[in-house]
């Protein structure tokens, strides 16, 4: 009852209340109270969306103050040494590897801006799964990394915390957390019954509970301390949890509570029962019995009925045996249900059965910096851990499931204290191991390698979600972190049941996603499984291991290694034994997954690398090591035959394997180790054996003989060639690999860098990426980072970033040394790292470039042969492999069929031949102890050679061979045998004489058989190494599976004579190639100089290895020169047979077809470069021939076009006009310009703005406005241009077509529907000649030849006469030109015009659309495009000449079609200003001025426009002499402006003083040619009446300290007049074809004067020029300077403020900018990132920034869309007509919207290494690339956009 009376009461009242209610000494009535108070507050039958409850626990924890002052106080207590921010995924933070102890260290953008990183190695990241921040953690950082906040230890100087102060927290909070607990207790469905809506939606009402406890762990460390009590107060727990006996709400909510704890464990409650009868457990054969395979238990035993075992049973019908935990795992705990303690325990419960909410992730986090909290939440998330993986597996989010454990694990574990902490204290690894078994259990299937019936093993499925969805990695990824701690590896290794356990997880991926070949039809699905197996392995197995041997690394650790090596053996044998394996693969299958043998390569390597311990120790039996070398061995060749095409039946995914095998991420935990594996196994086991079985393998034993012919019954021909080639290699790269045979990790990093580098150029970034890191788990960082740049700048040049023409961006690239190319330079080594085979040829050609450049070798190169660094002694044995009989038989046989020009021999296969000789000449085995069994003479091939050294075995002349070969073949001869003895019944004979002596030879031809041999090898082994003689092996016959029987022809046995030896037939083989006989001459051995035979091609190769066997035995020296000194003409080798013949001359005819083809590309690409140069080449605008369009006209009669597309050539007739193909784009470039040269800053902090009103765009639109308030409309749209912004660039390149021809190919472009890059509704398409963009056609005006020359020429005519004819030009009547089909296309075209701009930039007048509108709009456009091609021309005219742009310009036929327009309307002559410029007119009566405005006076006119003006409405085409005239006329108009001008800026003393002297001079007699006098008369006239002089004329003084000059004065004159000269000049080179001529900048202004026909000759020196000598006046100068002065005293209505706004129109502006960027990226990335968009006051997902004009947008934001188009495009329109240029602040990048389209054009900042960092996916810092800056400023400049960048798309209005 107390309670409702208190909650009738004021909150903060009563909270005061109480609280001085709790602080006596008897607290227990206000105990009560309180109690009575918080069961009605906080009653969790109310609805938790309430807000009432939270308010009153804010007032009661604040104890009767305002919560914000409470929390300021606590505050003031905080005693955090760590920062602990918590972020969500997407955050930006940093990494710091130089400060970081723990790899997973992370800092927030403010600690890592507030502490000292330069010098270090760091980046910025965008967080994947979220995290928190580590500044002042010593544990995971260097404390020289801290922050400035957090290095000072602020825990000290805090005063303690008073005890009322927190002490309502601590009575309100435990009820509190209770009241969300219960519900959520409340809320909870089990996920089968339940959507995953409900979850949410209770998650959503507690949303303001769980963000308060959420805001109490940010009021510091005081609170943190007061919760943690209460959220491990275990007694609290118990009295709260249960509820009171009385209350029957609490008793249902705690039993729902235990209905859900029940199914915690990893085994259900229900599978308990069952497991009993199910686990029939088949032996323990998992060694500890910690893993017991279970067999089918049963036929109708109760399997699990809670999973879903089915769902694909379709498929996996009998192949899926299940397997179970036994129920002896170690700890029970880990399965069985889990029991809660406190409230933290149910909280984390909660947390994890609502499948980790970000706000309650977010909470437990913020928590962390409290010591005792980090403590006890790290065991209780160890003791959920399983129930946390088992929730997982059965998500349906399990992505952004994964993201939030990990968010939470990668805290806890990191720290190494801690995880050592919960290994001891919790079995972290048991439960780790355990969960990661019971995880992989649920998609184990029966594993088919080998024998498929039988198999009793099994291996993960790659095809289940789990797999698939990577669903394992938050555990693995755990399970990597803790290994990274030295303690806790330890406590792992020495473990041995543990071990074992993992050692049986590890089998489960031996063998997974077995591949089995197609051999009839393709297969019709191709899984992509195996990305989820190569990930598994790598990410499961792999990485795992790596983090195991970084703590086997020294001596003290020996027994770790030999455990693991022990174990590893074992887990070997149970899974040979599983599969059923023998001795021989199962034909046409492999596994690329074999992660036993790399855990046992691996830890063998490091053992006698790192550990000192002897090899042959750690090693199994032969008969073992055979076993083992089997599938490593079947994988090489797979690969081999793969490569060859014997798998493309089995689809692309089969390549996608071998690509992933070999792969830089992949190569050192799966290629490698299995190349190492085989290197062991070679050096101890039999050499001849492991040479057959490598021959076996590979498949071309029967291609191994020395007929011309054979049977193959394993291989077609074609494959023969590549798979005896991949055999070769393959023994190449295994005798001469040192990787893990004695290299330091040094050498291995170059050799590595050198193989990369020698392929291709490559970026930083890329060669980080490719070198394979000895991969220290989750860190990028290769041993000895700084050895990285070290290494890279021994062995590689920096190439800086260069722009081609173009625009395609080069990136900074690494090019190797010229001396890594002469010494380093391995094609073994780019070989095994290749994934597309491309690469070696391309490594190959830039080799043959480099003997080129440097005149070393001009053909063909040969791959060069590489010394290797010494062998470790334990790997010795290897060498053996290089002097044993078998290969120096297969080497023999190889070079004899290649002399004798045998079938699918090739150059490569000699390169390889010579490669093995020359590493046995290098590798020679020192003990020459020969220990050999006695031989079996009839078994043994040892007849051949004597020994097994390859110096004496080299000139060993073999005499007779005995082959099998088909009896086609052309060595068998049709006789029958002579005799009948047992030898000759069986074999055929030779064609020799068979004289008494035919038996001998017989007994000395040798046979040889490498498969008979490789059995009998194995079984001597096996009969060696097993007592039992009955385990052995029956070894298949060899027959039954080489030969199939009763293929036809029969084999039959010949024998043949060959008499040579390997050096004999390597001498014949040199002559062969050069082609010459007797190549080497008897003495050329002593000629010889050896550093020559280091690069070349086979030739010097035959001569190296000639040379050092020479060295090494003087036998081989006098063998070698009897061999030449014989000079045997050789034998010409003959031709075998019709077939081989054909088959040369295929070869033959196919060389020379491949040479005609060579001729005729050449001959193609020569042409078209011919005609690349002769077209317009787009790509560079700078070297350029003029090809002017205009001054053609005058010369020829007629101008003929070429058209493009029908290629005839002919004039433009009305009937069917021919046009130029131009690219109309609105433009906004000039509006953009201001008067400074400088460039604006973009804004990088709030202080800063980017002001636009200062541009020439707004200064235009105020004037016209201001003009518009004042005077008649119709005249103010004739007084001023448009078009500064949106205005309308033509530009062509220069290409014609007829019409008609071009509206055909329209018709095709829309019929073909290839995705074009444009659009052809709109008129889109691309010059089918040059293929530039383009979308008009503009018409060109037929050419009258005939008046040419009489328009062109002068008459000397007075002015006064000239004035009077441009008069009455200006008066005739506009013809209208007679309908045709010329001037239908030029309305089509002015329309295109029209459409190209938007409507707003076309409406200016006051009632839109009158003639006067489209007028100004027609005008305009003509000057937007004379304007433009000033500012291309770099804004003057000094350079003279035609520029780049005056080639692309079709401004002559642009004008003409504009005239034609604009002969439309007539400008009635009352108003024409000409009579105003030329006469004195008499001033109307004054009151005829009241009902319209007055029109716009002439001082306020712009002279550039009055001149379009006048030249385009007066017929065409007009006589020079008469726009002469116009100019002139004009002149003193703007002359007469600049004196105004110029008055206004003089102090009145000035004035005055200018006033006076000028008068005096009125009456000289050139006074009309001196500017003192005019000066004077000017300010004279401004002055009567209401002047303009007085405004501002007190800011004038205080501005003008300078003194004016006549000097100065003259400059400012001609400055003001040169932007009319230089377009007048401009106008007359494109009407006229005159010539522009090139002058000095000082010079310009005569230059110009005398160009327009202003002054007769330029005076010397040029800058001595007066301004005012260039005018003449048509009537008395004076009194026009009066009329013209009146007009603007005449003014009653306007300011003079306005009117001095008006008059003072500097018509000068500075060349358009960009943004000037700041240096360093991150001052942008910083402020912008995280700013919010001015429009929807969000912080955009994807901001952009206009480099034009600085405005923030959202890219692609919804937020900010208008009418269905996003902002950015928007902008586009508004600040550009259509084109921008953004900087998207997330990407790094610009992107360019054009119109309907846009590109990616690349970036403009890049790192130290001249790389862009798109996406900012490396984080490194960057810098503006000023080059790269000025191109796109260029091109924006330039309106080449379309032109240069070539992928455009369209954006829907979506960006």
């Amino acid at each position: 009852m107390m309670a409702a009376s208190l909650l009738r009461r004021d909150k903060k009242a009563t909270a005061a209340h109480l609280k001085a209610d709790l602080n006596r000494t008897d607290n227990s009535s206000g105990v009560r109270q309180l109690q009575e108070l918080l069961d009605v507050v906080l009653n969790p039958e109310k609805p938790a969306a309430d807000a009432e409850a939270l308010d009153w626990c804010k007032c009661l924890i604040a104890g009767g103050e305002g919560f914000e002052e409470f929390c300021k106080t606590v505050r003031s207590y905080d005693n955090a040494t760590l920062c602990g921010l918590v972020w969500t995924a997407n955050f930006v933070a940093y990494r710091c590897r130089t400060c970081g102890i723990s790899p997973c260290m992370s800092l927030c953008a403010e600690c890592f801006n507030n502490g000292d990183h330069t010098g270090h190695d760091f980046n910025m990241f965008r967080s994947q799964a979220g995290g928190a921040c580590d500044c002042g953690d010593s544990n995971v950082m260097r404390e020289s990394g801290f922050c400035r906040r957090h290095r000072l230890r602020t825990g000290e100087n805090i005063p303690s915390i008073p005890r009322d102060l927190l002490l309502m927290s601590e009575m309100v909070l435990p009820r509190f957390i209770l009241c969300i607990i219960q519900y959520l207790r409340d809320g909870y469905v089990e996920p089968d019954t339940s959507t995953e809506r409900d979850l949410q939606k209770v998650l959503q009402q507690l949303e303001p509970q769980i963000s308060f406890l959420e805001e109490l762990t940010k009021m510091g460390g005081a609170m943190r301390t007061v919760l943690t009590k209460i959220l491990t107060n275990q007694q609290v727990f118990k009295e709260l949890s249960m509820g009171q006996e009385e209350n029957l709400y609490a008793k249902k909510n705690y039993d729902k509570y235990l209905s859900a704890l029940k199914n915690s464990g990893l085994v259900s409650v229900e599978e308990k029962g069952q497991s009993a009868a199910a686990d029939v457990a088949v032996g323990a054969e998992g060694g500890a019995g910690a893993m017991v395979l279970l067999g089918n238990s049963g036929p109708g035993s109760p399997d699990e009925p809670s999973k879903e075992e089915d769902q694909d049973g379709g498929q996996s019908v009998g192949q899926r045996k299940r397997v179970k935990l036994s129920s002896s795992t170690k700890d029970p705990c880990i399965i069985e249900s889990l029991k809660h303690k406190c409230f933290l325990e149910e909280l984390l419960f909660w947390t994890i059965k609502y499948e980790f909410p970000q706000k309650m992730v977010t909470f437990l986090l913020n928590m962390l910096p409290d010591q005792d909290y980090k403590i006890t939440f790290t065991k209780t998330f160890v003791q959920h851990y399983a129930f946390i993986m088992k929730t997982l597996m059965k998500s349906h989010e399990s992505d952004t499931m994964s993201n939030r454990i990990v968010h939470i694990s990668v805290q806890l574990f990191s720290n190494e204290e801690l995880a050592r902490h919960v290994t001891e204290e919790c079995q972290l690894l048991d439960i780790m191991v355990t969960v990661l078994l019971y995880m992989m259990e649920s998609c184990l299937i029966k594993s088919e390698l080998q024998d498929e019936e039988n198999n009793r093993h099994v291996v993960v499925n790659c095809s289940e979600a789990l797999l698939k969805n990577n669903t394992y990695w938050p555990l693995v990824s755990d399970f990597i972190n803790i290994l990274s701690h030295q303690s806790v590896a330890k406590k792992f290794l020495e473990d041995h049941s543990l071990l074992m356990l993992w050692m049986s997880f590890v089998s489960f991926f031996q063998g997974m996603n077995l591949n089995k070949r197609e051999l009839n039809e393709h297969v019709e699905f191709e899984s992509q499984t195996y990305y989820a197996a190569f990930a598994a392995e790598l990410e499961a197995c792999a990485q795992p291991m790596w983090g195991l041997l970084t703590h086997c690394k020294v001596k003290e650790t020996q027994e770790y290694t030999k455990t693991v090596v022990r174990y590893c053996l074992e887990t070997l044998q149970i899974w040979f034994d599983a599969i059923g394996f023998i001795d021989e693969p199962a034909p046409n299958q492999v596994t690329f997954h074999l992660p036993l043998h790399r855990y046992y390569a691996m830890f063998l390597s490091k053992a006698v690398k790192c550990q000192g311990l002897d090899l042959d120790s750690l090693l199994p039996d032969q008969e073992m090591l055979m076993k083992i070398m089997v599938h490593p061995l079947q994988i090489q060749a797979c690969l081999s035959e793969i490569h060859s095409n014997m798998w493309v039946r089995n689809g692309l995914q089969i390549k996608g394997q071998a690509m992933t095998y070999v792969q830089s991420h992949f190569c050192n935990s799966m290629i490698d180790p299995d190349i190492y594996l085989l290197q062991v196994c070679a050096s101890r086991l039999d050499p001849d054996y492991f040479i057959s079985s490598v021959f076996e393998r590979f498949k071309v034993v029967d291609l191994l003989t020395m007929a011309s012919q054979h049977q193959n019954a394993v291989l077609d021909s074609e494959q023969e060639r590549p798979m005896l080639e991949g055999a070769l290699t393959f023994l190449v790269i295994l005798t001469s690999l040192r990787i893990h045979l004695g290299m330091t990790d040094d050498e291995i990093l170059r050799a590595e860098m050198v193989s990369q580098l020698c392929m291709n150029d490559r970026t930083h970034s890329a060669l980080l990426d490719l070198i394979p890191e000895n991969p220290n788990p989750k860190s990028g960082i290769v041993p000895g980072s700084c050895s990285f740049e070290d290494m890279l700048s021994a062995v590689a040049d920096f190439k800086a970033p260069v722009f081609e023409p173009g625009g395609s961006m080069q990136q900074g690239m690494y090019t190797p040394k010229a001396e890594v190319w002469e010494k380093e330079f391995d094609p073994i080594m780019v070989v095994l790292r290749t994934v597309y085979r491309r690469d070696v040829q391309s490594a190959m050609d830039r080799y043959a470039a480099f003997l080129k450049q440097f005149g070393i070798h001009t053909g063909n190169p040969w791959p060069p042969y590489k010394e290797r660094t010494p062998l470790h002694p334990c790997y010795k044995g290897l060498i053996r492999l290089l002097h044993c009989k078998t290969l120096h038989i297969v080497i023999f046989t190889l070079l004899y069929k290649i002399w004798m020009d045998h079938q699918n021999m090739s150059e490569h296969v000699l390169c390889m031949v010579l490669y093995l000789i020359e590493l046995g000449l290098d590798n020679q085995i020192q003990d020459n102890k020969e220990d050999e069994e006695p031989c079996i003479e009839e078994h043994c091939h040892d007849s051949w050679f004597p020994g097994t050294n390859l110096l004496s075995n080299l000139h060993h002349v073999i005499n007779f061979v005995r082959v099998r070969v088909p009896e086609t073949a052309p060595e068998v001869k049709r006789e029958a045998p002579p005799s009948t003895s047992t030898e000759a019944s069986s074999y055929g004979q030779n064609s020799r004489r068979l004289s008494g002596n035919w038996r001998e030879n017989l007994r000395e031809a040798q046979v040889f058989s490498l498969v008979a041999e490789r059995r009998r090898k194995f079984q001597e082994i096996i009969n060696r190494s097993t007592t039992e003689a009955t385990q052995a092996v029956r070894p298949k016959s060899s027959s039954t599976r080489w030969v199939p029987p009763g293929t036809p022809p029969q084999l039959v046995t010949e024998i043949l004579e060959i008499r040579e030896s390997m050096l004999s037939l390597l001498i014949k083989l040199h002559q062969k190639m050069s082609s010459k006989q007797n190549s080497l001459s008897a003495s050329w051995l002593e000629d010889i100089e050896s550093n020559r035979l280091a690069h070349g091609d086979g030739i010097t190769a035959i001569e190296r290895i000639l040379t050092k066997a020479a060295t090494r035995s003087c036998q081989i020296k006098r063998s070698i020169q009897d061999i030449c000194g014989k000079v045997c003409p050789p034998v010409p080798p003959k031709k075998n047979s019709p077939t081989d013949k054909k088959a040369m001359d295929k070869e033959e005819r196919r060389q020379r077809a491949r040479e005609r083809q060579q001729k005729l590309l050449a001959e193609f690409a020569s042409r078209q470069k011919s005609f690349m140069e002769t077209a317009m080449d787009v790509e560079s605008p700078d070297i350029e021939a003029a090809m002017d369009l205009g001054a053609s006209e005058v010369m020829e009669s007629e101008i003929l076009y070429d058209c493009v597309i029908c290629g005839q050539s002919g004039p433009s007739t009305e009937d069917r006009p021919t046009g130029l193909v131009v690219l109309l784009q609105a433009s906004s470039v000039l509006g953009h310009r201001c008067k400074s040269t400088e460039p604006k800053n973009l804004p990088t902090s709030d202080e800063e703005h980017v002001y636009p009103a200062d541009t020439c765009g707004a200064a235009n639109d105020v004037r016209l406005t201001l003009m518009q308030r004042f005077f008649k409309d119709s005249s103010c749209l004739q007084s001023v241009s448009i078009g500064w912004d949106g205005g309308v660039y033509v530009q062509t390149c220069g290409h014609t077509l007829h019409i008609d021809c071009h509206k055909s190919y329209m018709e095709s472009l829309r019929n073909d529907q290839v995705l074009q890059g444009f659009s052809v509704d709109k008129g889109e398409f691309t010059c089918p000649l040059c293929r530039q963009f383009a979308n008009s056609v503009l018409p060109c005006r037929p050419g009258r030849g005939t008046e040419a020359g009489t328009w062109h020429t002068p008459t000397n005519k007075k002015t006064s006469v000239l004035v009077k004819e441009v008069e009455e030009l200006q008066e005739k009547p506009g013809l209208f030109p007679t309908e045709s089909n010329l001037s239908k296309e030029m309305e089509l075209v002015i329309k295109d015009i029209k459409n190209t701009t938007q409507k707003k930039y076309m409406d200016y007048g006051r009632n839109p659309g009158s003639p006067d509108n489209d007028f100004l709009f027609m005008y305009s456009v003509a000057r937007t495009n004379l304007e433009l091609e000033l500012v291309h021309r770099g804004g003057n005219l000094c350079s003279g000449g035609a520029s780049a742009a005056a080639k692309r310009s079709c401004l002559n036929q642009l004008f003409h079609v504009l005239a034609m327009h604009m002969r439309l309307y007539s400008i009635d002559s009352a108003y024409n200003p000409w009579t105003k410029l030329t006469q004195i007119v008499q001033i109307k009566e004054a009151d005829s001025f009241d009902e319209e405005r007055p029109e716009v006076p002439m001082l306020f006119r712009d002279v550039p426009s009055l001149l379009i003006i006048f030249v385009l409405t007066m017929p065409q085409p007009l006589r020079k002499e008469h726009f002469t005239c116009v100019v002139k006329m004009l002149y003193n108009l703007q002359f007469t402006q600049a004196l105004a001008a110029l008055s206004t800026k003089f102090s009145s003393e000035e004035r005055q003083a200018w006033s006076t002297s000028g008068a005096l001079k009125k009456n000289a007699a050139n006074s009309d040619k001196s500017f003192e006098a005019l000066l004077s008369h000017v300010i004279s006239e401004l002055s009567k009446d209401k002047s303009v002089y007085k405004v501002n004329s007190e800011e004038a003084t205080m501005l003008s300290s300078s003194v004016w000059s006549p000097q100065s004065i003259e400059f400012s004159l001609q400055q003001f007049c040169l932007p009319f000269l230089r377009l007048s000049c401009l106008l007359q080179h494109h009407l006229y074809g005159d010539n522009l001529t090139g002058c000095l900048e000082e010079e310009e202004f005569a230059s110009l004067a005398v160009c327009l026909g202003l002054l007769p000759s330029a005076p010397q020196p040029a800058n001595t020029l007066q301004s005012a000598s260039c005018l003449e006046w048509p009537v008395n100068t004076f009194d026009l300077v009066t009329q013209w002065g009146a007009e603007v005293k005449g003014l009653s209505q306007i300011h003079a403020e306005e009117s001095l706004t008006l008059l003072v129109h500097d018509p000068q502006w500075a060349a358009p900018r960009l943004l000037q960027l700041p240096d360093n990226y991150n001052i942008i990335f910083q402020y912008y990132h995280r700013k919010a968009c001015s429009a929807c006051k969000k912080v955009p997902k994807d901001p952009a920034l206009c480099l034009v004009c600085g405005a923030f947008v959202c890219l692609k934001g919804v937020c900010c869309k208008q009418q269905g188009i996003c902002e950015c495009v928007l902008h586009s329109q508004h600040c550009g007509a259509a084109t921008g240029i953004f900087l998207l602040i997330n990407a790094s990048v610009i992107i360019i919207i054009r119109g309907h389209r846009f590109c990616l054009w690349g970036s403009v900042y890049l790192d130290a290494h001249g790389e862009e960092d798109r996406d900012l996916r490396r984080g490194k810092p960057l810098y503006l690339c000023e080059e790269r800056y000025r191109v796109l400023e260029q091109q924006w400049v330039s309106h080449t956009f379309d032109h240069i960048n070539k992928r455009w798309g369209p954006h829907y209005n979506g960006l």
